[in-house]
């Protein structure tokens, strides 16, 4: 089953401005093309990914993804992550008749390709979405969508039940996957924490944002 992996990319300059209190403008920047270099290699290593489509308007993120074999979709607006979600979806079915899309964000740098393979693993041939949800049970930090137009994309608050219902709606089976290396996505200096925490408590993965805030921790 062709599978097309969409990742969203808000610019880099106007990125984790909740992490303001705690981050200067320019180490924000520098965590955010971290976590987005992580995420890629992960997908990179992931062999049930066919193709990684980066949908984003900053030039800088632009170079990042030719780096690491990702190709490019336009966000000229830069509207949102859903926007960029369905930018992501139309250009996975038009462009390179995606069977599935795996929609992930950029902020998860923990994800495992381990854990993706077993998220697709999840998924069915016929009409469905898998859902992992958030750390807090209430958000969704990934979907996997067969066919990929099955539903539209609704992030944010509350997106978990929305997701369910549009499946629903669908007529789709719906399977909510928790999964360890994609529960941590970071918006605020809490989230930021509990990232922290989590890759000291398991090894390996995040090799970027690992050692940034290794170099954050000796500044401080």
């Amino acid at each position: 089953m062709k599978t097309v992996a969409v990742v969203p990319v808000k610019r880099f300059d106007a990125a984790k401005t909740r992490l303001n209190g705690g981050l200067t403008a320019g180490t924000r920047r520098a965590l955010t093309e971290a976590m987005v270099t992580d995420v890629l290699i992960a997908l990179r290593r992931t062999k049930e990914v066919d193709v990684v489509l980066v949908v984003t308007g900053d030039t800088n993120a632009v170079a990042l993804a030719s780096g690491y074999d990702a190709l490019v979709v336009d966000d000229p607006d830069d509207a949102g992550h859903n926007p960029a979600a369905r930018i992501g979806i139309r250009a996975a079915i038009a462009d390179h008749q995606a069977e599935r899309v795996l929609l992930v964000p950029g902020d998860c740098p923990a994800l495992d390709p381990t854990d993706l393979s077993d998220l697709l693993g999840q998924a069915r041939r016929g009409p469905s979405v898998v859902i992992v949800p958030d750390r807090h049970g209430d958000g969704t930090n990934a979907l996997v969508l067969t066919p990929p137009d099955v539903m539209g994309p609704s992030f944010g608050p509350g997106s978990r039940a929305r997701h369910e219902e549009g499946a629903a709606t669908a007529g789709a089976a719906c399977v909510v996957v928790p999964a360890w290396s994609l529960i941590n996505d970071v918006d605020t200096p809490e989230d930021l924490d509990v990232l922290r925490d989590s890759l000291g408590d398991k090894p390996g993965g995040a090799a970027h944002v690992r050692g940034l805030l290794t170099r954050l921790s000796r500044l401080t």
